[in-house]
């Protein structure tokens, strides 16, 4: 799939210092504060989030610039390829980590925090014999009700709740179709790869990343009819928040990964990649597998249970 024999260099190839790192932090700082400006009415918000998202594309590409002459120089022998590995494996468990903390901030909500205002506690809370909140419950919020998902909130006044929810079996199951359909797809093209079928390789990679933007397309669609037809925004309670968090979290995920299948495709176009050295390759498509195993716990967790 390359013009000439693949010969990586024997020694281990250390990389000149990079600016990189220091200007991706710059841009990750600039959009998280950004968002949150936006959050709270500030006028430069979306500039501040424009600038910084802009910025980490920029990172993006020229940091794989970077990489990707390293390989074609043949600077990256196996024990660098080694170090790769080890490094995405370390990125995603970092990555499972960051998941894991939202997934179980929703769980303590559902298990504990909201049945304790409500003094209607799961068996969990009882078989471990936590306090119920009844106190909590008659002299605060006496008319509020343990129910999930949270329509109606303890301080109605002033976090105002869901008219209603994202139904289970609609956009958020064809969502799950595609992506699970994108990671057939993207295994499919790994097939060809290493058989040295570069029409099965192509056509693979193309067909992921359509799924991938398709599933982003569907994302925004849900998103605009939670704000606008059921009320359902960042601000309308604990429910709201979780929601958001942890699907726009998976969506900005999906988008990177799709932005890094897109760059994979255009390799495999040049035909940088051979069936034994493709690590690039293997890395995306690590990471896209993850994507999709995330959504499935969001589909179970966050639209279905």
């Amino acid at each position: 799939m390359q013009s000439q024999q693949y010969q990586p260099v024997k020694y281990y190839y250390i990389a000149d210092p990079s600016f990189w790192p220091i200007v991706g932090s710059v841009g990750l700082f600039c959009t998280v504060f950004g968002f949150v400006q936006i959050l709270h009415g500030g006028v430069a918000g979306p500039y501040i989030l424009l600038a910084g998202l802009s910025i980490l594309f920029t990172v993006m590409f020229g940091w794989f610039g970077s990489v990707i002459r390293e390989s074609l120089q043949g600077l990256h022998s196996e024990q660098m390829d080694r170090s790769y590995r080890y490094g995405m494996l370390w990125f995603i468990g970092s990555e499972i980590a960051l998941f894991g903390v939202f997934f179980l901030a929703l769980f303590y909500v559902r298990i504990f925090s909201v049945p304790t205002l409500g003094a209607a506690p799961f068996d969990v809370t009882k078989d471990l014999l936590l306090y119920t909140g009844t106190a909590t419950h008659q002299y605060l919020w006496p008319k509020f009700q343990a129910v999930w998902p949270l329509l109606t909130n303890p301080n109605p006044q002033l976090f105002t709740g869901p008219k209603e929810v994202i139904q289970t079996w609609g956009i958020p199951a064809l969502n799950t179709i595609i992506l699970l359909s994108s990671a057939l797809t993207v295994t499919w093209a790994h097939w060809g790869l290493k058989k040295g079928n570069r029409k099965q390789l192509l056509i693979g990679l193309l067909i992921t990343i359509i799924l991938g933007f398709t599933f982003e397309g569907m994302q925004i669609s849900e998103y605009t009819e939670a704000y606008t037809h059921f009320g359902l925004t960042l601000g309308s309670g604990i429910y709201g928040s979780t929601f958001f968090t942890l699907t726009g979290l998976h969506a900005l995920h999906v988008t990177i990964g799709a932005i890094m299948l897109t760059v994979i495709l255009i390799r495999a176009w040049k035909g940088h990649f051979l069936p034994e050295h493709h690590f690039a390759f293997e890395a995306v498509a690590w990471y896209w597998h993850f994507v999709d195993v995330v959504w499935l716990f969001l589909f179970i967790f966050v639209y279905w249970l």
